[in-house]
């Protein structure tokens, strides 16, 4: 359940990510390809708006934190996984006289 959970939170950041790609393009479309000196002009990071910083920061930090959680989630769920692997094949053999 925990990576499903984390798979869903990625995917949902994924999506957020896609539609704040488009709406900065979208807002940035007539920024210009060229300046007064024919060079290509590029938009940095630091020059965009403060709320699509903000919206792409959270939304990549939604990201980290849903992927963490769908990878530690399949890990645990692995390792839960291989001790019942264990417990099964503990029960089929005759029961140990010295404690563990």
């Amino acid at each position: 359940m925990r990576a499903i959970c984390g798979a869903i939170i990625s995917a949902g950041a994924l999506i957020g990510l896609g539609m704040a790609a488009l709406g900065i393009g979208t807002r940035y479309q007539s920024y210009g390809d060229l300046d007064s000196s024919g060079a290509t002009r590029y938009l940095l990071f630091k020059n965009l708006d403060t709320p699509l910083m903000l919206i792409l920061v959270l939304l990549v930090a939604a990201l980290v934190v849903g992927m963490a959680i769908a990878f530690i989630g399949l890990a645990y769920h692995q390792h839960r996984r291989h001790h019942e692997m264990l417990l099964h094949r503990r029960a089929g053999e005759p029961a140990s006289r010295l404690p563990m």
